[in-house]
């Protein structure tokens, strides 16, 4: 079989070794009639045979490596370090590229002998095709185990963007200076252990040693004690190592840890914690995505919401609402993601509502598992998406062709739900005012859409200041991009927020600066993520908000 498969490969190498395997493993030669590990004829009275008397073994058919040694490859080389392509990762908001047409036999037109076909991810992988070519070219070097490599791998600079000076809402009220409550808050995907092992063919181009969670997990701690955010929303953490090794150790560092375990079997969920001497919890409200009944939400992924009260002597501060969540990775099924959005969005409306029916300021973190500009994320942003004609695989802006994909239901997730179009619970929208919408879509007054009340801004503008290249907060073998956000109520005169998007200063939140995020060519100098530096394939987000009395 191997022989046969061999004669079917079209480029010189694999002829040659085809030629040389058939030399030496046709039924007559003397490899195969006289085994090494038995003695040869010739000396069968000797107890130490000469090297010219033992017939020579041939090179093993599976390891490229051993051909090289013989020679008959010396042309062969590995592939080493890290080779960047021409075609970078394009602007987030541009059309996912087309793929390209296939021949009959499944490759691409004008390609059958340059190439072999691209091997195809494992069923239900997590990462879609299209990453840049320096990320798929590089495999690990062997390195023994418990010992990193040499040289080291330089360390990720990444540079404070202060922006306290652009702040314009009112300081003081009657000429008296107001205390002010100025916070950090942190959103960082960990990367569980048991996912990564799972997914290995997304680190090929890591060292394996860097993998392991003796290493990874206190790279991850030092990280975090690094950054000492006073709110920390944490994604893929794993129960067995947040119970016995994360919680334990943010706990001695001064913080209370709440967490939400997937549903199912699935071993890692979300965390959020923070500072017992910023903030006390008023309450904590877990969501489960996952209906019974509900085919749309079948789903094992989860969010957390807290409520914090901020630790204020005069009792002048409102609450604040801290959601977070990981949202499906599935780049079709962007039905699903937006349903999961909406019980999210229902439940943070009703945990932050305000006796006067606004509510407070608002903090949505977490994996969002969607591109800048995509339609999931201006849902978010414009606080209002119309989906008329949408496919599915089009909501999150991952997948590279969506055509020939069906569109969005209208509406999108059943009204068995209990949640309406406005993303409120139904106890908050009258029946009449449900049946008006839906006969004003039927008779064509109103396009389909979704709607929900928070005024929420991206603490990220998703482009460098700099160079203007797409910043980018995940990395791994396959893919370069943005999925990773942190939202927030923005008050009026925020330097990053929109008119229409902004709340009046005592609801809202002020962006005092973030830790900037960087680009492909950073990344592809750090030989991407995870590295011997940051053990998680996403960076984390970092910034500060002030919030007014």
């Amino acid at each position: 079989m191997f022989g046969r498969y061999l004669s079917t490969v079209g480029f010189p190498p694999a002829q040659t070794v085809y030629y040389h395997w058939r030399h030496w493993y046709q039924p007559r030669h003397l490899w195969l009639r006289h085994p090494s590990h038995l003695p040869h004829p010739s000396s069968s009275f000797s107890t130490v045979r000469h090297p010219s008397n033992r017939p020579s073994r041939p090179p093993d058919p599976y390891r490229w490596s051993s051909w090289r040694q013989t020679g008959i490859l010396p042309h062969t080389q590995p592939r080493r370090g890290l080779q960047i392509s021409a075609g970078l990762m394009d602007r987030s908001n541009s059309e996912p590229p087309q793929k390209r047409r296939k021949s009959a036999d499944g490759r691409p037109a004008g390609e059958r002998s340059q190439r072999s076909p691209e091997r195809s991810p494992p069923k239900g992988s997590r990462s879609p095709k299209g990453s840049p070519e320096w990320l798929r070219n590089v495999t690990g070097m062997p390195v023994p185990p418990g010992k990193l490599p040499s040289p080291a791998t330089p360390e990720l600079k990444r540079h404070w963007e202060d922006l306290s000076h652009l702040c314009n809402a009112a300081q003081s009220v009657k000429g008296k200076q107001k205390q002010l409550f100025d916070f950090s808050v942190m959103s960082y995907n960990i990367l569980s252990q048991d996912l990564l092992c799972d997914n290995t063919y997304l680190y090929r181009h890591c060292h394996p040693p860097i993998l392991d969670w003796r290493h990874r997990y206190p790279n991850i701690i030092k990280e975090l004690e690094q950054h000492s955010a006073d709110i920390m929303c944490l994604q893929e953490v794993q129960e067995d190592h947040y119970k016995q090794q994360i919680k334990p150790s943010l706990e001695s560092l001064g913080y209370h840890c709440e967490f939400k375990r997937r549903t199912g079997l699935k071993p890692d969920g979300c965390a959020v914690v923070f500072k017992r001497e910023r903030f006390s919890l008023v309450s904590c409200h877990p969501v489960e995505y996952f209906r019974r009944g509900v085919p749309l939400l079948d789903r094992d992924n989860v969010g957390l919401i807290v409520l914090l009260r901020p630790t204020d002597p005069h009792s002048s501060l409102t609450n604040i609402c801290v959601a977070n969540t990981h949202l499906l990775y599935n780049p079709r099924r962007g039905d699903i993601k937006l349903a999961q959005l909406a019980v999210l969005l229902a439940e943070i409306s009703r945990v932050a509502q305000l006796p006067d029916s606004s509510v407070c300021p608002v903090l949505l973190c977490g994996d969002f598992n969607s591109v800048p500009w995509s339609p999931l994320y201006r849902f978010i942003r414009d606080s209002r998406l119309e989906y008329d004609g949408l496919p599915i695989g089009k909501v999150s802006g991952q997948e590279e062709n969506p055509r020939g994909q069906r569109i969005l239901n209208v509406p999108i997730w059943p009204t068995s739900l209990g949640i309406s179009q406005q993303c409120q619970y139904e106890s908050e929208t009258t029946d009449s005012d449900m049946r008006d919408l839906e006969q004003a879509e039927l008779d064509g007054i109103a396009k389909p859409s979704i709607e929900h009340c928070l005024k929420l801004t991206s603490a990220y503008s998703h482009y460098l200041k700099e160079s203007g290249q797409p910043e980018i907060t995940t990395c791994h073998s396959r893919t370069a991009i943005t999925v990773d956000y942190i939202f927030y109520s923005a008050a009026l005169g925020d330097v990053t927020a929109q008119a229409e998007c902004s709340v009046p200063p005592e609801k809202g939140l002020q962006l005092l600066g973030r830790l900037a995020l960087v680009g492909e060519d950073e990344l592809q100098k750090v030989n991407g993520l995870p590295n011997q530096h940051n053990s998680s394939d996403h960076l984390p987000l970092l910034t500060r908000f002030r919030l007014h009395p």
